[in-house]
Parts: structure tokens; C-alpha cells; sequence
């Protein structure tokens, strides 16, 4: 229960005594939250930037090792790839090889047949150009290879040449193309005909053998391009000499095997290990200034604590010896300093009194304290 105050002097001296201690722990207490604050804010920096230093190492570390083993892995595909061109390269020159050995009989008969020809036309004295194949498609046409190059060759003469003239013509009109072909055809037909009948009626009997041994030929040009088709569609590659190769490719082929899985291996125990290494050396060699900002925190907060519950603690005194006189809107040091006025210049008998006419009375005054 309060008791009535009698000592005046001694209770404001105490009451201003005990605003300026709550004044200056109030200061204390917001300079500390601040520096408790820029602290933290510190604190947090540091381990934003280990963090960040950590997780560019790792990421630098990882790629360091995936790159190594991606190096050795492109130039063991790159040796790969030489080796089965070459390996290709062989079993090319192999299978030419193998054609012109079993086409070797086939080449050496046409080459005698062919000389055969060309000594037949010599002794008969027939023309040398009715030994083409070209003369005796145009002559004496047989299968429809031969036909169907005629018909081309007629389609061309007679059809596509006269239409390509007629269209290069400035001027166009009909009867330039009707002279076209009229031309066309007394010159290509008649000197078609005219090689026909002096080279037919002369040689014919040389030129039917020419045709047989021309057949012979042909023949065995498609044994040829058969045996070569054969030759190229067949998969066994032993008579090619490969081995050299293929053991080369296989070799590889296990290198890039083990290096992908040393290389998953490689990263797995840096994912498990190293890295938790890498973090506590990184973490490590920043301890010192962890640790300082740490400590200075908790001292800090330790400070801060206590300010605050010396803050309370005075509070509750001031409350239970001066603001439950008072007022807490006049525990101010200019109030103070008014209500002490009025009771030492008689003013006021009590500090009621003397809270009641500077509510009532001073209120000008006391709005600017």
C-alpha cells in the first residue's frame, strides 16, 4: 500500500533519479538491439559468403574431375572412330580385292571376246564404230534395256530437241516448228537409214556374229555386277585380315566402358566424401571470424538481457514509488521540475494538488514540456 509522501525533495529528487536511469537504459537497450542487429546481419553475411565459397568450390571441383575423364573419353572415341574407318578402309580394299579375283575369269573372257570382235571387224573391213554397243542398240535392238535406250534416243531426236529449238527462236510462229521437225527428220532419219542400209547390206553376216559376241559380253558383265553384289552383301568379314581391328574397336569399346564408370564412381565419391571435406576445410579456415561474430553476439545479447531486465525492474519501482504519485505522463524531468515548483512555492499542498493544477492550470505550459 503507498504511503503518503512527506519528504518532497527526497521523492522528485528520487523520481528524476529514476526517469534518467530509465532514460539511459532505454538507450542502452535500443544501442544494443541495433548493434545486436548488426551483428546478426554480419553473422549472416559471413555465412552467406562461406556457403557461396563452398558452392562454387564444389561446383568447380566436380566439373575439374568430369572434365579429366570427359578429355580421355573424347580422345578414346576419337582413336575409336580412326580405327573402324581404317578397320573400313581395309574391308573395302579387301572386298574390291576378293571381286577382282573372282571376276578375273569373267574380265579375261570379255577382254578376248572383245578382241575377238575388233579382229573380226578388221579382217572383215567393216567400220570400226558398228562394234559399239550404241550401234547395235540402235540396229539391232534386243531386251528391253536396249529398247527402252532407243525409244529415249527417238523421244530425244524427235520430240524434245525440235520443242528445245522452236522455244530458243525470238519470234515464234507455227510453220517454224513444222520446219523443225521436217528438218530434223530428213536429217537425223535420213542419216539414220543411210548408215543402216550401207553397214546392214555390207556386213550384215559379220555384224550378227559382232551381235552374239556382243550378247556373250554383255552376259558376263551382269555375272560380274551379280558376283560383286554377292561379294559386297556378304557379312563375313574373315577373309578380310580384320582381327587386328576388331580386337582395337573391342578395346576401346571396354576402355570407354570403364572410364564412364570410373567417372560415375569418381563423382559419387566426391558427392559422398570430398565434398563434405572441401565444406569443413572451407567452413574451417573462416572459424575465427564465425566464432568472434558469434561470441560478440551472445555477448551482445547477453548485455541486452540484462539491460532489459534492469529496464523492467525499474519500471516497476519507478511505478511503485513515483508514477502511482504522479502520473506516468508526468514523469518527465520538466514536469518533475513543475510539480516540485508548486509544492515549494506553496502552490499545492500535496502532489495531488500539485498534479491536479498543472493538469488544470498549466495546461499551455505543460503541453510544451
Amino acid at each position: 500500500m503507498a504511503q503518503p509522501v512527506t519528504d518532497y525533495a527526497a521523492f522528485f529528487a528520487g523520481a528524476k533519479q529514476a526517469v534518467e536511469e530509465l532514460e539511459q537504459l532505454k538507450q542502452s537497450e535500443e544501442t544494443l538491439k541495433k548493434k545486436e542487429k548488426e551483428i546478426e546481419g554480419a553473422l549472416k553475411e559471413k555465412k552467406k559468403q562461406i556457403a557461396e565459397s563452398i558452392s562454387q568450390t564444389v561446383k568447380k571441383r566436380a566439373a575439374e574431375i568430369a572434365k579429366s575423364y570427359d578429355d580421355e573419353t573424347d580422345n578414346a572415341k576419337d582413336r575409336l572412330k580412326k580405327v573402324r574407318a581404317k578397320r573400313e578402309k581395309a574391308r573395302n580394299q579387301g572386298i574390291k580385292e576378293r571381286i577382282a579375283e573372282e571376276t578375273r575369269g569373267l574380265i579375261s573372257l570379255n577382254e578376248e571376246l572383245r578382241l575377238q570382235m575388233k579382229t573380226l571387224f578388221q579382217e572383215k573391213h567393216v567400220p570400226g564404230f558398228c562394234s559399239s554397243h550404241c550401234y547395235y542398240t540402235l540396229y539391232f535392238t534386243r531386251g528391253i534395256k536396249e529398247t527402252g535406250i532407243l525409244l529415249l534416243t527417238l523421244l530425244f531426236c524427235f520430240l524434245l530437241a525440235p520443242c528445245g529449238i522452236y522455244l530458243l527462236i525470238p519470234e515464234r510462229r507455227t510453220w517454224h516448228l513444222f520446219l523443225i521437225y521436217v528438218v530434223l527428220i530428213v536429217l537425223l532419219g535420213g542419216l539414220y537409214v543411210r548408215i543402216g542400209n550401207r553397214t546392214k547390206l555390207r556386213y550384215m553376216e559379220t555384224l550378227r556374229e559382232g551381235r552374239s559376241i556382243l550378247d556373250m559380253r554383255l552376259a558376263n558383265r551382269r555375272k560380274i555386277r551379280a558376283i560383286a553384289r554377292a561379294v559386297r552383301r556378304d557379312k563375313n568379314d574373315t577373309l578380310y585380315n580384320l582381327q587386328k581391328f576388331d580386337d582395337e574397336i573391342a578395346q576401346l569399346t571396354q576402355d570407354l566402358a570403364q572410364l564412364a564408370k570410373k567417372k560415375k564412381d569418381a563423382l559419387n565419391t566426391f558427392d559422398t566424401v570430398t565434398k563434405t571435406i572441401l565444406s569443413d576445410e572451407i567452413t574451417e579456415s573462416h572459424r575465427p571470424e564465425l566464432q568472434r561474430l558469434e561470441e560478440e553476439l551472445s555477448q551482445t545479447a547477453e548485455r541486452l538481457s540484462a539491460v532489459k531486465n534492469s529496464l523492467k525492474e525499474k519500471s516497476f519501482m519507478a511505478s511503485d514509488r513515483y508514477v502511482t504519485y504522479v502520473g506516468r505522463e508526468n514523469m518527465t524531468p520538466e514536469r518533475l521540475a513543475a510539480l516540485e515548483g508548486l509544492l515549494s512555492e506553496g502552490q499545492a499542498s500535496n502532489i495531488s494538488e500539485a498534479v491536479t493544477k498543472l493538469r488544470d492550470g498549466c495546461q499551455g505550459t505543460c503541453a510544451s514540456l
